[in-house]
C-alpha cells in the first residue's frame, strides 16, 4: 500500500464542480427491464420472453438490429420532444432518495456508515478504508495512477492487486445485484465481502472487525444511536447495514435527470444525437432505467467474441457453463469520469468502449467516428453532481489503549 493511498482516506475532498433488490425493488426493475425491450428496436415478444429468461438466471444469445439507420451527420435535427417519449419507456430519472424496506435509514446510522466508509482501522495493517478504493471525489472509483494510466485494478493489502476493476460506488443502490459476477444480492451483502478478503482489507474474521471497533470508545455511543434497543448493536450485520445506509445517499443526479423531467433544453445537440444514437443502435437493450444499466446480466461477445477473455465472470459464482463470461452490466452513470473501462479495466478511454461494445454487442457493428463521437457526448450528459455535503471526510473517534495495532503481515 502507497503512501499516497494511506494518506488519501483522510485528506479532504476537492470535488467542487460538481444489490439484489427486495422484492418490490426487483419488481419495478422487472418492470423498467420489460418496457425498455419493448420500446426497443427488436421483436417485443421474444424481448420480453427473453427478459423473463433473464430475470431467472439466463441470458440472452444476441441482438436484433431493426431500429433502423442511425441518424447521419445530414439528417434532419433532432426532435427533444419526440426523443423524451421514446426515451421515457426505457430509461428514466434518478430518484431522490434510495430506500430499503428491510434497512430503512435514519439519521444516525447515515453517519455511522459515513465513519465506516471512511474508517482504515477496519483493515489489518489500518491503511485501506472503503474511501480507498471507492474515491468519492473521484466519482466512486479507484482513481490511482500508475506509469502514467489508472491502474486496472485496486491495490489492497500487502500490495496485491485485485481481480477485478473498481465499479463505482454512486447510484449503486439501484443496483439489481452487487459485484461484476453478481455474487451479492444487495448493498448489506457486498459492504461484508472487503473487509474480510486477504487481498482486499484482510481482516482475518468478523471478531477481530467487532474487537476492534469495541475497543474505540466513541462508536460505542455512535452504533448504539444508530441501532437503538438492540442488545448488542456493534456487530457484523450492523456495520454492513450502517455502510449500505450511507451509500443509499450517493446519488448523482445530471443534466439527463432534467430532460427525462421534462426540460427539452437540458441537452445540447450533439447530446440530443447520441442519445438517439444509443436508442438506434440497440444499446438500450442492456443499459437501462434510471441507472442505464445494473439491471440484468449480459455475456460479454454476444455477437462477436470478445478477445483474449479469461475471467469466466458469473460461471465463477453458478458454476454453469451457460454463464462463462456473463457479467453484471455495468450502469452508466458518470461513465465519462469513471475509466479504465470492463470488468479487467482494458480499455482505457470512453470512444475506445463505445466502439468495441458497438462491434461485439450489437448486430449493427461498427459506428462512424462522427456516431461514436455524439455516444460520448451524449454519455457525458449522464455525469452527475456529488452530494458534497454527504461525502466530506467525517472526524473518526480516537483509538483506545486496547485498540489493535497495524498489522502489516
Amino acid at each position: 500500500m502507497t503512501d499516497d493511498r494511506i494518506s488519501r482516506s483522510a485528506r479532504p475532498l476537492p470535488l467542487a464542480h460538481r444489490t439484489e433488490l427486495n422484492a418490490g425493488q426487483r419488481l419495478v426493475w422487472s418492470v423498467v427491464a420489460v418496457a425498455a425491450f419493448a420500446g426497443a428496436a427488436c421483436d417485443r415478444r421474444d424481448e420480453v420472453a427473453v427478459h423473463k429468461r433473464r430475470a431467472e438466471g439466463s441470458v440472452r444469445e444476441g441482438f436484433d438490429d431493426k431500429a433502423g439507420a442511425a441518424t447521419s451527420p445530414g439528417a434532419p435535427p433532432v426532435s427533444p420532444a419526440a426523443l423524451l417519449e421514446r426515451a421515457k419507456p426505457i430509461l428514466g430519472a434518478l430518484p431522490r432518495e434510495i430506500r430499503s424496506e428491510t434497512n430503512p435509514s435514519t439519521p444516525e446510522k447515515i453517519a455511522l456508515g459515513r465513519q465506516l466508509f471512511f474508517e482504515t482501522r477496519l483493515s489489518k495493517n489500518h491503511d485501506i478504508s472503503c474511501a480507498s478504493c471507492h474515491e468519492l471525489d473521484h466519482y466512486g472509483i479507484d482513481a490511482d495512477t500508475r506509469d502514467g494510466a489508472r491502474t486496472k485494478t485496486s491495490v489492497g493489502h500487502k500490495g496485491q492487486l485485485g481481480g477485478r476493476n473498481t465499479p463505482s460506488v454512486y447510484n449503486a443502490g439501484l443496483h439489481f445485484v452487487q459485484f461484476w459476477d453478481g455474487r451479492a444480492e444487495d448493498l448489506e451483502s457486498q459492504a461484508k465481502g472487503p473487509i474480510l478478503n486477504p487481498v482486499e482489507m484482510a481482516m482475518p474474521d468478523e471478531a477481530a472487525v467487532l474487537t476492534t471497533l469495541e475497543s474505540i470508545p466513541g462508536y460505542e455511543d455512535a452504533f448504539a444511536k444508530a441501532f437503538p434497543g438492540e442488545r448488542k448493536p456493534i456487530s457484523y450485520d450492523n456495520v454492513a447495514k450502517a455502510i449500505a445506509a450511507f451509500e443509499r445517499q450517493l446519488i448523482t443526479p445530471a443534466k439527463f435527470d432534467a430532460f427525462m423531467g421534462g426540460d427539452l433544453t437540458a441537452l445540447s445537440a450533439e447530446e440530443l444525437r447520441g442519445l438517439q444514437l444509443f436508442l438506434d443502435v440497440g444499446c438500450t437493450q442492456c443499459h437501462t432505467g434510471a441507472t442505464v444499466g445494473g439491471t440484468m446480466f449480459q455475456k460479454l461477445g454476444t455477437v462477436k467474441p470478445w478477445p483474449g477473455l479469461t475471467d469466466e465472470g458469473r460461471a465463477e459464482v453458478t458454476k454453469s457453463a451457460a454463464d462463462r463470461f456473463v457479467f453484471k452490466v455495468p450502469s452508466l452513470r458518470n461513465v465519462a469520469e469513471t475509466a479504465p473501462y470492463l470488468h479487467d479495466g482494458s480499455v482505457a478511454d470512453l470512444a475506445t468502449i463505445v466502439q468495441l461494445m458497438a462491434e461485439h454487442q450489437a448486430a449493427r457493428g461498427k459506428l462512424a467516428d462522427g456516431e461514436v463521437a455524439a455516444v460520448v457526448a451524449f454519455l457525458g450528459s449522464l455525469t452527475g453532481t456529488p452530494p458534497m455535503d454527504a461525502i466530506a471526510v467525517p472526524e473518526l473517534p480516537p483509538s483506545g489503549p486496547k485498540t489493535p495495532k497495524p498489522d502489516p503481515g
